[in-house]
C-alpha cells in the first residue's frame, strides 16, 4: 500500500472508529494487568446536586436555602443521624447496608470553575485551575503502563479527555459488537494485510497501531460472548452501558480500566422531578452491576468511582432548580478495600460560604492519587505531579 492510498483510507476510517494512540518506539505490548483490579469509573455530566442527593437532613440551613426543593428527613432513606439518602437511591442505600460504599462529601478543588467544559477539563486532566493539559490522569497512566490498545475502555462514542495520553490512549465503543463490524471495514483489512510492508519509518507506527485495534475488536467481541448475566439490567443507556462492562470483566479480559457516563444533571429549572429521574437511572444501573459482579466474585477486585465535575448552590433559584456551584459528592464501591466504609467525613458546611458556594474540604486529586497508588500500582506524582494534597488515603492496597 502506497503512502498516499494510507492517506486516503485513513480518513475514511476516522469516522467509523476511534483507535488508541500511537506507541512509542521501543515499547513492548504487554499487558499492565499484573494486579488483577480493575477501576470503572462512571460520570455523572451536568453538574449533580450534592446536597439533594446525599441530604444533610439535620442541617436547619438546609431546608431554608432550599425551601419547597428540599428533600424532607421523612422520605429521605437513612444514611446516619446527619444525612440520608435521596430516596431515588435505594439500591445505593442497599449496598451502603453491606458496607461496599464510601461517601466523601464537599469534594472539589481551588478556585473553582463553573463552566461545565473547563471544570470537567480540570477533573480529567487532573490539573490545578490555572493549568491546561492536553493529556488526561488516566492516559498519563496509560502512558506508564504500555499494554494493548483495550487496557482502558470508555463504553460510549467519544473518548473522553481522562484517557488521552501524550502517547497512548484508550478505546471507545458502544458495544463490542458495533466495534468488530467496524474494525472489519476494508481499510483497516488493508491495514492488517500491510502491516509489515509499509515505506516510511512514520507510517510503521500507525499500521501497527491499526492493525492491533482490529485485533483487539475482535478479541473483545469473542469475550463479551462468554458473559452470562445473573442480574437482570435496566433497559436505559447507563443499564446497557453497564452491562458491557460486566461482559468484559467477567469474561476475564485484559482490560484495567472502563468508563461510562450519565448525561443530564444540569438541573436550572424543575429540578426535582428530572434529578430524581436522573438518580434512579444511575442507581438501577449500578446496582445491577454490583449485584452482577458480586455474584462472580469479582467485587473485590474492582473498585466504582462515581464523580460530577461540579455540584449545585446552596440556594435554591427562582425556576425550581439549582445553578452550578462547586464542591459535590464522590462515592466508591468495592468489596474489602475501603478504610472507611460510609460517610468518610461530615456533611457540608452551608454556613461558611465563597461567593455564595460551598468551599470544598477533600481535593479531589487526592483521591486520584490513592488509587493510582493503591489501586493501579503507580507513583501518583508521576502522574498528577507535586504539590498536591496529602494522599486520601481511602483505599486498602
Amino acid at each position: 500500500m502506497k503512502r498516499r492510498q494510507f492517506i486516503r483510507l485513513s480518513s475514511l476510517a476516522s469516522a467509523s472508529l476511534t483507535v488508541p494512540g500511537i506507541f512509542r518506539r521501543g515499547q513492548t505490548l504487554l499487558s499492565a494487568h499484573q494486579s488483577g483490579k480493575r477501576l470503572i469509573i462512571i460520570q455523572l455530566t451536568g453538574g449533580n446536586d450534592g446536597l439533594n442527593t446525599m441530604i444533610p437532613y439535620s442541617d436547619d440551613t438546609y431546608f431554608k436555602a432550599r425551601g419547597k426543593l428540599a428533600i424532607r428527613r421523612q422520605d429521605a432513606l437513612y444514611g446516619h443521624d446527619l444525612q440520608g439518602f435521596h430516596p431515588a437511591l435505594s439500591g445505593l442505600k442497599s449496598i451502603y447496608d453491606q458496607g461496599w460504599l464510601s461517601i466523601v462529601n464537599s469534594v472539589g478543588y481551588p478556585e473553582p470553575n463553573l463552566s461545565h467544559f473547563r471544570s470537567m477539563d480540570i477533573w480529567h486532566t487532573g490539573s490545578d485551575a490555572r493549568d491546561y493539559l492536553a493529556s488526561g490522569w488516566l492516559g498519563r497512566w496509560l502512558d506508564q503502563h504500555p499494554g494493548r490498545p483495550h487496557e482502558a475502555i470508555q463504553v460510549d462514542q467519544a473518548l473522553a479527555l481522562a484517557l488521552k495520553g501524550d502517547h497512548r490512549q484508550g478505546f471507545a465503543l458502544r458495544n463490542p459488537q458495533a466495534l468488530n463490524r467496524a474494525a472489519k471495514s476494508p481499510f483497516l483489512d488493508a491495514v492488517t494485510a500491510h502491516r509489515h510492508a509499509h515505506e516510511e519509518d512514520m507510517a510503521s507506527y500507525l499500521y501497527q497501531t491499526l492493525a492491533e485495534t482490529q485485533e483487539s475488536a475482535a478479541w473483545l467481541l469473542e469475550k463479551s460472548k462468554t458473559h452470562s448475566a445473573s442480574t437482570s439490567y435496566p433497559a436505559t443507556q447507563l443499564g446497557k452501558d453497564l452491562r458491557t462492562i460486566a461482559e468484559l470483566i467477567t469474561a476475564d479480559s485484559d482490560t484495567r480500566i472502563y468508563y461510562a457516563s450519565l448525561t443530564g444533571f444540569d438541573t436550572h429549572v424543575n429540578q426535582a422531578n428530572r434529578h430524581e429521574r436522573m438518580l434512579r437511572q444511575y442507581d438501577e444501573a449500578v446496582t445491577a452491576l454490583v449485584r452482577d459482579l458480586k455474584a462472580h466474585d469479582l467485587l473485590t477486585d474492582t473498585l466504582i468511582m462515581t464523580f460530577s465535575e461540579f455540584g449545585r448552590r446552596v440556594q435554591a433559584n427562582g425556576s425550581g432548580g439549582t445553578d452550578h456551584g462547586t464542591a459535590s459528592v464522590l462515592w466508591l464501591i468495592n468489596e474489602g478495600h475501603l478504610v472507611k466504609p460510609g460517610f468518610v467525613n461530615a456533611p457540608p458546611d452551608l454556613i461558611h460560604l465563597q461567593d455564595e458556594n460551598m468551599v470544598f474540604e477533600v481535593d479531589f486529586r487526592s483521591i486520584y492519587a490513592d488509587i493510582l497508588r493503591s489501586w493501579l500500582d503507580t507513583d501518583p506524582q508521576i502522574i498528577l505531579g507535586t504539590g498536591h494534597p496529602p494522599i486520601a488515603r481511602l483505599l486498602i492496597a
